[in-house]
């Protein structure tokens, strides 16, 4: 397939699964908790049927690749692209009539994320990005993402979901980066990685990711010229514990902290 079509083919994905997703945003419709007596995890008819949707689109376009869903499990994930899907990130949000959940788009070859798209239907915005540019579509017009080159962590503003998802020793080393930042706010889920990748936000640290919370993500913050790894350094495609940041050097200072 050429750029174009692929570029048009994700944007179908984008499409198709927010007309899926939009009627249940602010309506009554039924949740169920994913947690079985844990943490209260939220599912709704929203996330089922916005991936039903992609996974329907990518079988019929591409049925050699493999799926990775929240919803709905893996299929294939062996094969050398696979897409890893997330049809609302934030279903907290989602669920509260808050607008900064998303529905997010990953691309994976090899293992090695290679594309993500970030789509907000309610408010028609999308974050993209393949690792060497990113861009954004939505209010305005379209335009190129970049970070912002904030080195010293007294001047930066860091975001994470909650506080609540640190426990113990995760949460004392959350608490030593928060003590030197600027500004710190929670909440957005996946908006805030997107937000560091348009330059408003500096920092996002954040643990228990799943691989679909994360991969579509990848490519936007590098694509915005930021760093996106797991608290030692590593990959962050495996999800777990993370660390995105708008540049090199407040990456480091922040992996120096959580390290101690």
């Amino acid at each position: 397939m050429s750029a174009v079509d692929f570029g048009a083919f994700v944007a179908d994905l984008a499409t198709q699964s927010g007309r899926a997703i939009l009627p249940f945003f602010r309506a009554h419709h039924a949740t169920e908790d994913k947690s079985r007596g844990g943490v209260f995890d939220p599912v709704t008819e929203a996330d089922r049927a916005g991936e039903s949707v992609m996974r329907h689109l990518i079988r019929r376009q591409f049925p050699a690749h493999g799926v990775l869903g929240e919803e709905f499990g893996s299929e294939n994930t062996d094969a050398e692209y696979v897409w890893v899907l997330d049809p609302i990130d934030g279903t907290r949000a989602f669920i509260s009539g808050i607008p900064v959940w998303g529905t997010l788009i990953g691309l994976t070859r090899k293992g090695q994320p290679v594309y993500g798209m970030m789509h907000q239907p309610f408010s028609g915005e999308r974050f993209c990005g393949d690792g060497h540019e990113a861009r954004y579509e939505g209010p305005g017009g379209p335009r190129k993402l970049r970070t912002r080159p904030v080195a010293d962590l007294g001047a930066a503003t860091l975001m994470t979901t909650s506080p609540g998802m640190f426990k113990g020793a995760e949460a004392q080393a959350f608490a030593r980066v928060e003590g030197k930042v600027r500004l710190s706010r929670y909440g957005c889920d996946c908006y805030a990685y997107c937000m560091l990748a348009a330059g408003h936000v500096d920092l996002v640290i954040e643990s228990g990711l799943k691989p679909y919370d994360i991969v579509a993500l990848i490519p936007i913050i590098e694509g915005a010229g930021g760093v996106v790894t797991s608290w030692d350094g590593g990959s962050a495609a495996g999800g777990g514990r993370i660390v995105a940041a708008g540049s090199k050097a407040l990456h480091e200072a922040a992996l120096a902290l959580l390290a101690g």
